[in-house]
């Protein structure tokens, strides 16, 4: 592959990477130019939703493309447009050949949700002390066990899941809303519950918690929204804010008497408007905090 790398100014940058994506590119990124230095600048939105602009002041625009004659047509195309103007080319390189699948494995290392608990790749294999486990690797729906909202909702299964069954109550009837993956529905069967709904509105995140379920051996009703059926013992949904607060009555209106409701994707600071969004119906409380974010608990 070769690596054509592009200096663009802010308001240039939506174009530039339009046309090379239009150039047949294999990939497009962007990146600070003036990162690690005294110049550097801080671009970020609230996680899962896209930044507030398309890059820096100075953004270094870099595109893969399968064959050198590839990079260097695109670099003469661009560099004669209009909208290049304030942009400059900094190089054409061969980007060494690699293993890209050993190398993505290698940044997918064995998770551990409690100490006797993991999230373990199934190119690694179970450590000793993991006497409860979920095999899952990373795909194209939300949940592989490294983010702090899907730990946090493990770890509540694990806890909970744990002294239910030591006292002779086990978890009951599951709904995870918002799959993802299916870890949560997945971890909750580990700990368990034996009925268990999982539901998201992607199709693709319905066919990822069906194929997850199974390589785990686990029983899991997966669909879309309308599969959602009744009251569950426990209800969970790892979200985000916004739509968390949108599906406030309909969550609620899940939630079995004596259930609970376990609501994550929440920062710390929209903790008030959770509460205030459900406090028609539930009251919750932080059960939970890791890496600015919360778990937020709640029983009818």
């Amino acid at each position: 592959m070769f690596e054509l790398s592009l200096m663009c100014p802010e308001d240039r940058i939506e174009a530039v990477s339009d046309a090379l994506d239009a150039l047949d590119a294999l990939s497009v990124s962007v990146e600070d130019a003036d990162a690690q230095t005294d110049a550097e600048q801080a671009l970020f939105g609230e996680p899962g939703m896209p930044p507030p602009k398309d890059g820096w002041q100075r953004s270094r625009v870099v595109a893969l493309f399968a064959t050198e004659a590839a990079a260097r047509d695109a670099q003469q195309l661009l560099t004669v447009q209009d909208f290049f103007a304030g942009c400059q080319v900094l190089g054409l390189a061969t980007v060494p050949e690699q293993d890209w699948v050993r190398l993505t494995q290698s940044q997918f290392a064995p998770v551990d949700i409690t100490p006797d608990f993991w999230i373990v790749p199934t190119w690694h294999e179970l450590p000793a002390q993991a006497l409860r486990s979920i095999r899952l690797d990373p795909g194209l729906a939300f949940g592989t066990g490294t983010h702090p909202t899907t730990r946090m909702c493990l770890r509540w299964i694990a806890r909970h899941g744990a002294a239910s069954a030591e006292a002779g109550n086990p978890l009951g009837r599951v709904l995870d809303y918002g799959c993802g993956s299916g870890i949560l529905a997945i971890g909750a069967a580990k700990f368990g519950a034996t009925d268990i709904d999982a539901v998201d509105i992607d199709p693709a995140a319905v066919e990822s918690t069906v194929q997850n379920a199974q390589a785990n051996g686990v029983q899991v009703q997966a669909g879309l929204p309308d599969k959602a059926l009744g009251t569950y013992h426990t209800v969970l949904a790892n979200i985000l804010a916004t739509p968390l607060k949108v599906l406030a009555p309909l969550l609620c209106a899940h939630v079995a008497s004596g259930g609970h409701l376990v609501l994550a994707g929440i920062l710390e600071r929209q903790a008030q408007e959770l509460q205030e969004a459900y406090a028609p119906w539930i009251r919750l409380e932080v059960a939970d905090a890791e890496d600015g974010w919360i778990l937020m608990t709640g029983s009818r």
